[in-house]
């Protein structure tokens, strides 16, 4: 571990509390256009996914739908508006020793990067929600509209690594709290790839993803990289 060069953490549901408030406006706006699905669906199909992506997904897996990507779209802008009204009303929180977890680890020169399967605008909100600063908080953001193709591709991954010339996949740990996120890692190599518990799928289902290990809470990791 202590090779380490460059964490990539998740944002929500690893960093960031946010109680599953994208998946349950995912949700809420699926039903809202007639379907019968419910959150945990929405969690197993959805989660850490691009959102346009989640949606059709979850609409395949779900639903009889034969029209799954006229309906995506309509879908997805709907959820775009309620999730930038729901992020306005609804607190926003960090994790407990969060920052103090990314001071430890820029202390060690290692990287901080934060990826999201959320556009730049949501991501952004989101940071500015919580004061954080790329430069200051943590070293880098990279979302969905920064890609080609978004998770599990290690396309973010690979992002990340080139903004701070890192070669070797192995000297990256990959953080998340969703099957995605741990493929993603795997997709791209890295060193580690852990799963995190604090969001939106549990352990049963990230052990099938087969992590390198899977921890309560992401500052959990502090001991093993410093």
């Amino acid at each position: 571990m202590k090779n380490i060069a460059l964490v990539v953490f998740d944002m929500a549901g690893t960093t960031v509390d946010e109680d599953n408030l994208v998946y349950k406006t995912v949700c809420k706006v699926i039903r809202e256009e007639g379907y019968e699905v419910n959150l945990e669906q929405t969690l197993i199909h959805g989660a850490g996914k691009e959102k346009l992506q989640a949606i059709k997904d979850i609409l395949h897996a779900c639903t009889d739908e034969k029209e799954v990507e006229q309906q995506a779209n309509l879908i997805f802008r709907n959820f775009k508006k309620q999730l930038e009204d729901a992020y306005t009303i609804f607190p926003v929180k960090t994790f407990d020793g969060m920052e103090d977890f990314f001071k430890v680890l820029r202390a060690q020169n290692i990287k901080v990067v934060l990826n999201t399967g959320y556009d730049a605008k949501t991501a952004n909100k989101l940071l500015d929600k919580l004061n954080w600063r790329v430069g200051t908080t943590i070293d880098g953001l990279i979302t969905s509209d920064d890609v080609k193709v978004g998770r599990p591709s290690p396309e973010m991954i690979q992002l990340a690594m080139k903004q701070f010339d890192i070669v070797d996949a192995q000297k990256v740990l990959k953080a998340g709290d969703s099957i995605i996120d741990i493929e993603e890692g795997k997709n791209a190599n890295c060193g580690m790839v852990v799963g995190v518990l604090t969001g939106a799928q549990n352990r049963a289902l990230l052990e099938t993803a087969e992590p390198t290990l899977i921890v309560n809470a992401l500052v959990e990791l502090q001991d093993l990289l410093v």
